[in-house]
């Protein structure tokens, strides 16, 4: 019996809580009892399994750290999957407060302060301490290995979609055209951008932009597009409940990150049949080949991503062509249920 202990800093809405979530949602093995652990947020509504949840503070690292030393010792844990570096740094401290032989797996998401200012120390930390580290993509696994870490450890798991709840829905003629970003407002998703592509395409009527999704640069983003005089052409819808809808109701969908490492609503529009235009960054192109699977747009530009808009107005059939293709791929390559089995297949090396 090998019980595990799934961990993630708070269950806010984010990428790296919903990769989180559905690890809880679906691991399931005959040798094997899943337990969770977080700080409170909106997600805890996506919890299945509560009775095998544990509350962390949101704040009090002392107390988070006697949590889980006692539950790793009631609950016989022997391994630890931890979803930030701040829960891998919280796992190896409660190794050694309960000095228990136990597997620490991490789960690589995002860029961490650490890495970026003493990236030594990152790697000294990884090297020693980890015995598996999950990269969401290929580039990502490139970056650990240019940070130093060993290659041995990692290991490339894709985020995967669950391609029954996230069902193919053909293209549908709709009085508008409509383009959708669905990303946290915040300032590495770059809304500043997608405001200006519609600034863009202020004179095409038939072309309405829409934005799903919260945070703190929500008023940013409704004073500049008070600012743009865009109120006609733009809707902010705030967070929205059922990202499936959204994407469906959608006839293109953009991506206008800084940085991404493999975010997880490429995926979802993938599965669902809405084209993407995405600037390509991060680990983005593993999943979307231009022209292909999806269209890639190599800097912030704008005008770039005014003409692909443009382009897949007109242009049905290219439309049908990359979601038929986008499809498949997902179909092939990032499934939930791949997703889910090389995770306990790398619970077991």
């Amino acid at each position: 019996m090998h019980n595990v202990l799934l961990l993630t800093d708070k269950l806010i809405t984010g990428g790296a809580e919903m990769y989180f979530c559905k690890l809880e949602n679906h691991l399931k093995a005959a040798n094997m009892t899943f337990y969770s652990a977080a700080a409170p947020g909106e997600m805890y509504n996506e919890i299945h399994h509560k009775t095998n949840f544990i509350s962390l503070s949101l704040k009090n690292h002392l107390t988070n750290l006697k949590t889980l030393s006692r539950q790793v010792i009631q609950k016989d844990i022997r391994i630890i999957h931890a979803n930030s570096l701040r829960m891998l740094l919280y796992s190896i401290v409660v190794r050694k407060i309960t000095k228990r032989d136990m597997k620490l797996v991490y789960t690589k998401h995002n860029v961490t302060v650490l890495e970026k200012r003493v990236p030594l120390l990152f790697k000294t930390v990884v090297n020693r301490y980890v015995h598996q580290v999950i990269a969401v993509s290929n580039f990502e696994k490139g970056n650990l290995l240019r940070l130093g870490v060993r290659n041995e450890l990692i290991q490339t798991i894709y985020n995967g979609v669950d391609i029954k709840q996230f069902s193919f829905q053909p293209l549908q003629a709709q009085k508008t055209f409509n383009v959708g970003i669905l990303a946290r407002l915040s300032k590495e998703k770059n809304h500043v951008l997608f405001l200006n592509i519609a600034n863009e395409l202020r004179d095409m009527e038939q072309v309405v932009f829409h934005i799903a999704g919260d945070g703190p640069e929500r008023e940013f983003v409704e004073k500049e597009i008070k600012n743009l005089q865009l109120h006609h052409k733009i809707n902010v819808l705030g967070q929205v409940s059922n990202p499936y809808e959204f994407i469906c109701s959608m006839d293109l969908l953009l991506l206008t990150s800084f940085r991404e490492v493999f975010p997880m609503v490429i995926l979802e529009a993938m599965a669902t049949g809405t084209p993407i235009v995405s600037v390509d960054v991060g680990g983005i192109k593993e999943a979307i080949v231009d022209y292909e699977t999806g269209i890639l747009i190599r800097h912030h530009s704008e005008r770039e991503f005014a003409e692909k808009i443009k382009l897949l107005h007109d242009n049905e059939d290219l439309r049908r062509g990359l979601i038929g293709a986008a499809r498949k791929k997902v179909e092939e390559r990032f499934t939930l249920s791949t997703m889910i089995h090389s995770t306990l297949e790398a619970y077991r090396c």
